[in-house]
């Protein structure tokens, strides 16, 4: 009896760890995704070449509260079409394209990539908003591929 109920244990014991771990590698390949929700202000950001916007606040831990968004390009009479990177920290930043029209103040941004956190980070068709000078809003959906990174 004490052989048997051993070897149910053992058994008990293997399957455990064949499900956790099974668990485990379906979570590291399955993407996770979500809604960004980023304002960020730009009394700083004087339209040239490695200017940049802080970010004000963030649904998205990967993304702090005082986060630059540095463009790459000045922007242009009309509006801005430009490579950015977001830096969230050091080892930490993520790399973007916005293009927006500052008539009306509406644009999109898609991040792709990055560095440490950003790494497997992906945003496409974000919505740009104007939230009154020098405010902005970014809204849209993201993906974090494997699903470990935040």
């Amino acid at each position: 009896m004490k052989r048997i109920l051993g070897l149910t244990l053992a058994a008990v014991v293997v399957l455990a760890l064949l499900v956790g771990s099974s668990a485990a590698l379906a979570g590291s390949v399955s993407p996770r995704t979500g809604y960004l929700h980023v304002t960020k202000e730009c009394s700083e950001y004087t339209l040239a070449a490695g200017g940049f916007c802080t970010i004000t606040s963030s649904n998205l831990k990967a993304i702090p509260v005082g986060a630059k968004v540095i463009y790459k390009d000045a922007a242009g009479a009309s509006g801005i079409d430009t490579d950015f990177v977001l830096d969230a920290g050091p080892g930490n930043s993520a790399f973007g394209h916005v293009v927006l029209d500052l008539t009306s103040g509406f644009g999109t941004v898609t991040l792709d990539g990055g560095t440490g956190k950003f790494t497997h980070f992906h945003a496409t068709a974000v919505d740009v908003t104007p939230s009154g000078w020098p405010d902005w809003a970014w809204n849209g959906d993201y993906s974090f591929t494997p699903q470990n990174d935040e």
